[in-house]
């Protein structure tokens, strides 16, 4: 948040909780205290409207779960727009349901806010005293937000989709056809559904992130199937009735890249969730070439 233009400050903290607790961290832990851990933002409504923080919060977060984001649980990660002003809920609720149109589960709260206490200050600005702490938000998806929503100066967008004269230009035929066009290429007969290289995919348009090599697993299907995206901010999905069928198609979020469709109840996958992809959407970058190719805090995803 406090890299977009006319966001004046934050402050982390917790809210929502039990009113006859004063929360600290190991309190807030312990998951008996219903508080949130929560950002507070004043904002400048001459420079950035509250529509666009709104998009923002919500282009970084996973508004599909319950009590975690990213490799953290609890109720403390319950995600949540808890307003100070009833006038805000009309765009609030325009924002959510903006969300809800393109998710299958929608579990973002949307309260008042009732309490908020500051968090101790070595977790505010975290990051910046702790450059190689833990976020589930990547740098990449950090700058791209800042961008596509009204970022400071100084940010720019790792990731971000080329004119459509660009994109003819650098993709094959085949490639323009299924990213553009939605296309479906031939399955046993595409360059990743067998593949067993350790590295990275990425959306074969943008270079923004997807999967990792150690969430593809082998598929009986014909084409590259993983039980799970990078995390899941990396991908959007939608409904899709084309072809007589009832299916979710899934999309890269900043290139809007048609990748595939995600189904459930793969007895074949870990998680029993296939996203079943197009080699030609994607881009495969080796490990051993990651820092060379600018993904280097990708590594981070290799760890036992």
């Amino acid at each position: 948040m406090d890299s977009l233009k006319g966001v004046v400050s934050t402050q982390v903290g917790y809210a929502n909780g039990n009113k006859e607790i004063i929360p600290d961290y190991k309190l807030v832990c312990a998951g008996n205290t219903g508080y949130k851990e929560t950002v507070k933002i004043d904002y400048d409504p001459q420079i950035i409207p509250l529509e666009n923080i709104l998009k923002a919060y919500f282009y970084v977060i996973d508004p599909t779960v319950e009590n975690k984001q990213g490799n953290d649980r609890g109720t403390q990660y319950q995600t949540g727009v808890y307003y100070t002003d009833e006038a805000d809920l009309p765009a609030i609720n325009a924002a959510a349901e903006e969300v809800r149109q393109s998710q299958s589960v929608f579990k973002v709260e949307i309260k008042p806010l009732e309490v908020f206490y500051p968090a101790e200050e070595y977790h505010q600005k975290y990051l910046q005293k702790n450059p190689g702490g833990y976020c589930h938000i990547s740098g990449g998806e950090i700058s791209a937000c800042a961008a596509k929503f009204g970022g400071k100066e100084e940010v720019k967008a790792e990731y971000s989709k080329p004119s459509q004269a660009h994109i003819k230009k650098k993709l094959s035929p085949e490639e323009y056809a299924v990213t553009q066009e939605a296309a479906t290429e031939p399955p046993f007969k595409n360059k990743y559904w067998n593949f067993e290289g350790k590295g990275l995919y990425v959306d074969v348009v943008t270079g923004e992130p997807l999967f990792t090599s150690m969430q593809k697993y082998k598929s009986p299907s014909g084409w590259p199937s993983f039980s799970a995206p990078i995390n899941a901010n990396a991908v959007v999905f939608k409904q899709d009735n084309s072809h007589g069928m009832q299916r979710t198609e899934v999309r890269s979020k900043i290139g809007g890249s048609h990748l595939g469709h995600v189904f459930e109840g793969d007895i074949h996958s870990p998680t029993g969730t296939r996203y079943c992809m197009n080699s030609a959407a994607l881009r495969f970058i080796p490990y051993e070439e990651l820092d060379s190719a600018g993904y280097g805090e990708f590594k981070e995803e290799f760890k036992d």
